[in-house]
């Protein structure tokens, strides 16, 4: 290459997906001086590319490309094109009955009649994944918001965290803010935290990457951090995409606390996590959503605004949101007319949604049972059974509840609860002014004039107080 300065016209290109183990003489000025990166396309690339791909298919009127590239969030060009393969495949899949393979031309009919719909693209969907992140289980989850019971406050607070900067970008622009970066959920288990993060991610149509805390720990020295890094490396190319910590205090516990565990790599690991959270592109619409039911034990310095800052309290459900997890749960079963969902919600007073969803559970296998048994008899003695039981329709019956109940318990001490109760206040005390913070010009009700000067100083002579601490 060295030696093409003397001959004129002559352009060498070379072509990588691995740029980083190319020797670096060859990466100088003068040789390989120009790098072009071809990344993963946006939407309008993606929209450009399913249109070369699909010029030559024959597509029915019900065919949106702008909702398929938007659906196809980190998928290259290959797998742009695998999709539309495989919705053409699906298209042919529908026709082979009235097709006869061993005929050499098949009907011009045939051929007419056929056309790759919406259905075709969506059924291909759910069969193919972006390639780089086939290794690890990218969803998008089928968890909607109807599956969660009650919780709304904290439904709005995951939608305007999450949703809003994916579907309005531009309000962010135009307020001059980024949008936040993560969400800490913290409460007693089985309360819904993993169960929120998926809905949160198939409302956006984002990716869902999810992570178990311990699978990031290996007993090699420096293997977990790039772990890690592996991670977000991913996220960002399947971005939008939610990350999901689950059982993040594993991982993130104070450092210094665990220094006899593996070589102290749990340290390691999060001040990784740490470096890979602050060096997030705003651009890339990637969201950190941790999970736990320790947070007095997460270190500090992942809770601190920039980081996890929307640190969320998901309690147990009060009555309203029991009988909403009680719809949720029994949505799909059919239930006798005398079942009072409502009042099953009063009786529960402490249950989790876990505990809730076993309730139900029960009662249906009780009904399953009851079922079976029936058909056996049937089955066995059709003359016996009478015309009313033959026709009767399988159903859950409150007398199925009401044995449900018996095995019913909660899986939260009221100790627990008291014991999250008091982190929340904690927090709460430990951040902020509360009431006190007032404009100098905008004086509280009731405030004295010296203060309505000074607020900052009223403040300050309120933080020196006992009594807020005690």
């Amino acid at each position: 290459m060295d030696g093409l300065k003397s001959r004129a016209h002559v352009i060498v290109m070379g072509a990588t997906n691995r740029p980083n183990s190319i020797d670096p003489a060859l990466r100088r000025f003068g040789r390989f001086d120009r790098e072009i990166d071809i990344g993963v396309p946006d939407e309008v690339g993606r929209l450009e590319v399913l249109r070369i791909h699909t010029k030559n298919m024959k597509l029915a009127e019900d065919v949106e490309l702008e909702h398929i590239s938007r659906d196809t969030h980190g998928y290259v060009g290959a797998d742009l094109a695998a999709l539309c393969t495989e919705a053409a495949l699906q298209c042919i899949r529908e026709k082979m009955d009235i097709i006869d393979l061993e005929d050499e031309t098949i009907d011009a009919e045939i051929l007419n009649s056929m056309a790759v719909t919406n259905d075709h693209f969506k059924t291909a969907l759910t069969t193919s994944n972006p390639s780089a992140l086939r290794e690890t289980v990218v969803e998008v989850p089928n968890v909607s918001w109807e599956d969660i019971g009650g919780l709304e406050n904290v439904k709005r607070e995951l939608q305007e965290t999450v949703q809003y900067p994916v579907e309005h970008p531009e309000k962010f622009e135009k307020f001059g803010m980024s949008p936040s970066k993560g969400v800490l959920f913290y409460g007693p288990p089985g309360c819904g935290k993993t169960l929120l993060a998926k809905a949160i991610a198939n409302e956006c149509q984002a990716n869902f990457i999810s992570i178990k805390g311990p699978e990031l720990l290996t007993m090699w020295f420096g293997e977990s951090e790039a772990n890690v890094r592996e991670i977000f490396d991913k996220a960002r190319g399947s971005a939008p995409c939610v990350l999901f910590f689950d059982e993040l205090d594993s991982i993130a516990t104070q450092r210094g606390s665990s220094s006899g565990d593996a070589g102290g790599a749990a340290d390691r690991v999060l001040n990784q996590l740490l470096t890979e959270m602050d060096g997030m592109n705003a651009k890339k619409t990637v969201f950190i959503i941790g999970a736990t039911n320790r947070p007095d034990i997460i270190d500090p310095a992942l809770l601190r605004p920039g980081r996890l800052d929307q640190l969320i309290y998901i309690p147990l459900p009060d009555v309203e949101s029991r009988h909403q997890i009680f719809k949720a749960c029994l949505r799909k079963s059919p239930l006798a007319k005398d079942i009072d969902l409502s009042a099953l919600a009063k009786y529960t007073q402490g249950f989790s949604g876990a505990d809730i969803t076993e309730i139900c559970q029960r009662a249906c296998k009780y009904a399953i049972r009851e079922d079976i048994e029936r058909d056996r008899r049937r089955k066995d003695n059709p003359e016996a059974m009478e015309e009313d039981d033959v026709d009767e329709v399988a159903e859950i019956r409150a007398a199925h509840f009401e044995e449900s109940m018996k095995y019913a318990r909660r899986s939260v001490s009221d100790a627990d609860i008291r014991k999250y109760q008091a982190f929340a206040q904690t927090l709460q005390q430990s951040r902020g002014f509360g009431s006190e913070f007032r404009f100098p010009d905008q004086p509280a009700a009731g405030a004295s004039s010296a203060a309505a000067a000074d607020p900052f100083a009223s403040a300050a002579a309120a933080a020196d107080d006992d009594d807020l601490y005690s």
